[in-house]
């Protein structure tokens, strides 16, 4: 018969798994959402800018999809604020990106770096919280750091004549890396916790 203290490790052991499954889950959909973004900003970026400037606008309104599915995810994580942060600061984003399209590719790219900024910043936050409960997330982490480099750098060269959409599609091309990195870790995971609670 199993003693109370390990039963309560074996619970705390299966929700680890429980919530690591899910957020495996959402990475590897987050991937795909960017190897497609990133296919079609690759073949529009300089052929069609109406659909350009319509993926600029997707891509931060997507953020805010992915941000809640990774609320339901992580739905036993104690505090849920800097998600929901995050999903503030994307509907933002999306609508100043709207506005910013009316100006011009510069502007909605500085719109786009200070986004990449905040939420990197906050990626970098839930990243090292969750390191020591699910493991797995150094790949989140160092994404979170370079999403703020990247957006600094967006900012800088906004006006920089080769600085263009296009350039955006290495920075998701990246996310989606540090996204397939992370939910491999989290398979590490899974996998010892699972041994734990059998």
């Amino acid at each position: 018969m199993m003693s109370i203290s390990n039963q309560l490790n074996a619970a705390n052991d299966g929700q680890a798994v429980q919530t690591a499954r899910s957020l495996r889950q959402l990475y590897f959909i987050r991937v795909a959402f960017s190897v497609i973004w990133v296919t079609l900003v690759t073949i529009f970026a300089k052929s069609s800018l109406s659909i350009a400037s319509i993926l600029l606008i997707i891509y931060p309104a997507w953020d805010v999809i992915g941000t809640f599915l990774d609320i339901r995810a992580n739905h036993n994580s104690p505090s849920k604020m800097p998600q929901y942060i995050n999903a503030v600061i994307s509907t933002i984003t999306t609508v100043t990106v709207i506005l910013a399209l009316q100006k011009g590719i510069p502007e909605a790219l500085i719109v786009f770096g200070a986004w990449a900024i905040l939420t990197g910043l906050i990626q970098l936050i839930l990243g090292l919280r969750r390191r020591k409960l699910l493991g797995g997330q150094w790949p989140m982490i160092i994404s979170g750091g370079q999403s703020t480099l990247a957006g600094l750098s967006f900012i800088w060269q906004a006006h920089a004549p080769t600085m263009g959409i296009v350039n955006l599609a290495g920075y998701s091309a990246f996310g989606a890396f540090y996204y397939l990195l992370a939910a491999l870790s989290l398979s590490k995971t899974i996998r010892n916790n699972s041994a734990t609670v059998k």
